[in-house]
């Protein structure tokens, strides 16, 4: 198996018809609207981790909240993390999904980032305060999006669009 030949495909065959990246944008913040859970891929040395979680996305960040659980293991070591987002379809004529790369961020308990999270969700500090222990806030900001739209074909783009940030 030449795996560097398998993993250079989408470089090797290039983007013929692209979309404007501000028209990307819009059409990626509104996949990412519609949804409200992607998988979280983190991984550290031999670990890998990949874990269904719901997000907010505002301020063109993905917020997470979590109780805790093996993904932070590998997050103490390893920042860089991979949200996928995509819709079921046993078709291949219509495709949609996406893969976010991007940074994680550990929010400190009771920040104003994470208070202000709290107040977007309608979560009273209050109660986040007598829990036992306080649920933990990822915030993931996203450096390229890999976006897999069937439907950007009947605009003339290719079907797979790439954006860096």
């Amino acid at each position: 198996m030449d795996y560097d030949m398998a993993a250079s495909f989408w470089e090797r065959k290039g983007s013929e018809f692209p979309m404007e990246d501000s028209e990307l944008m819009g059409a990626i913040d509104a996949f990412v609207g519609r949804h409200k859970v992607c998988a979280l891929a983190t991984g550290s040395g031999e670990f890998v981790r990949n874990t269904p979680i719901e997000y907010n996305y505002t301020g063109g960040k993905f917020w997470l909240f979590s109780e805790g659980g093996l993904k932070f293991k590998a997050l103490k070591d390893n920042k860089n993390v991979c949200l996928a987002i995509y819709e079921e379809s046993s078709d291949m004529g219509s495709l949609r999904g996406m893969q976010i790369y991007g940074v994680a961020e550990v929010i400190e308990h009771f920040s104003d980032d994470y208070n202000k999270l709290l107040e977007y969700k309608k979560i009273s500090v209050d109660a986040v305060r007598n829990m036992p222990e306080p649920i933990n806030l990822i915030k993931v900001i996203p450096k390229e999006i890999d976006f897999l739209n069937s439907d950007f074909k009947k605009n003339g783009f290719d079907a797979r669009q790439h954006l860096s940030l």
